[in-house]
């Protein structure tokens, strides 16, 4: 059983990605599209995310360790997806956008998939 320091990690961790899937998500379904600004800001935050999860390491758990460095590179390639965007225009933006979204939805998952082991080990 995991102890309630790395619990707390954990869920912060996962609330984290959420929210930020939550942010690129609703820039996505803008009437007018998401826009530069919208992914500008995306860097910035996975870097915070990013140091949430690299602070749950404390868990023990193997399956869980191995889903946060999955979370950690998908919110890697959503930074670099979204830099990608800021620089590009038309198809090219709206592709970036989509990269941006799905990889900041696998790493949600990623993270929930650690906190279920976690609490399963």
């Amino acid at each position: 059983m995991m102890d309630t320091k790395t619990k707390e990690a954990l869920d912060h961790a996962r609330a984290a990605v959420q929210e930020l899937h939550g942010a690129i998500s609703d820039a996505a379904a803008k009437r007018t599209g998401a826009t530069k600004a919208d992914l500008e800001a995306v860097p910035l935050k996975a870097k915070a995310v990013i140091a949430s999860i690299k602070s749950s390491v404390g868990v023990q758990n193997a399956t869980a360790k191995k889903r946060l460095a999955e979370a950690v590179t998908e919110l890697e390639a959503a930074s670099k997806h979204a830099a990608d965007g800021v620089k590009s225009t038309g198809k090219d933006f709206q592709v970036a956008v989509r990269q941006t979204l799905a990889d900041a939805r696998a790493s949600a998952q990623k993270v929930s998939e650690a906190v279920a082991a976690g609490r399963s080990a």
